[in-house]
């Protein structure tokens, strides 16, 4: 009984820093900005995205498998089992994300994330895909980390049959190297996310009798290595299916 009393009002610490943050955040988010955000409302950002971690009360632990060292400047792509990740990945790494152009709509959490530099795009529409290329490159080009999805979206507790190219066209244009990140949620049905609406899905990460998700970083892939975008997509995807097996399996 003591270990869920604890995680309850871990849980309550951490909402009262999100209303907080939330309150700082907010009002900030509507004065001027520069095209991908102001650096230190990036970092309030960050503290923002880990107030969100407490107050769902998720166990979120990063495992460095990597031997080399972070590059100076990296692509990170990731599976996409849930909407967790949303806040999760900017929690532990200073990026720029690529998100759905509905999250730009939600209230509070959109402005807030556009006011942080959050890219977006529609993912149904050739243009917009294409407009979003284009500002990562813009981004990149301006010396920021990006993370994006490779999958297009959440397609399922295990790897949908296929990485988008989007993500290794940038890095092949840009000489960035991609950063690999798996995301292993042990208890799957309660991070995956469907059909639930997101305060249903808030409440059911809260309750989740599992709380712990595992973030496992490996080494980059440097874009010099490959000829194309079909061979390098093929590769990483394919290394993306062992870590599958090994976590997962």
């Amino acid at each position: 009984m003591i270990r869920p009393l604890l995680r309850w009002l871990w849980m309550l610490v951490g909402w009262v820093e999100l209303l907080l943050l939330t309150a700082i955040l907010y009002p900030l988010a509507f004065l001027p900005q520069k095209t991908f955000g102001r650096p230190w409302y990036r970092i309030l950002f960050r503290l923002w995205s880990k107030a969100w971690n407490d107050a769902l009360g998720v166990d979120l632990r990063l495992h460095q498998h990597n031997n080399q060292p972070l590059p100076r400047q990296y692509i990170l792509i990731a599976n996409h089992p849930s909407a967790f990740e949303d806040i999760g990945i900017p929690s532990l790494f200073p990026v720029l994300s690529l998100a759905k152009i509905e999250v730009r709509k939600w209230p509070v959490v959109g402005r807030i994330s556009a006011a942080a530099g959050t890219l977006y795009v529609q993912r149904e529409s050739r243009d917009s895909r294409q407009q979003a290329s284009q500002s990562m490159l813009q981004a990149l080009d301006a010396g920021h980390n990006i993370a994006l999805y490779p999958e297009g979206g959440i397609k399922g507790k295990r790897l949908h049959d296929h990485f988008r190219y989007g993500a290794f066209d940038i890095s092949l244009r840009s000489g960035i190297p991609i950063l690999p990140v798996f995301l292993h949620y042990e208890s799957q049905d309660d991070f995956h996310w469907s059909s639930q609406s997101l305060p249903r899905k808030i409440l059911e990460f809260m309750a989740t009798s599992n709380n712990r998700v595992n973030y496992h970083l490996h080494d980059a892939f440097f874009p010099e290595q490959f000829h194309d975008k079909e061979s390098y997509c093929k590769h990483v995807y394919d290394r993306f299916l062992d870590w599958q097996h090994r976590y997962l399996d």
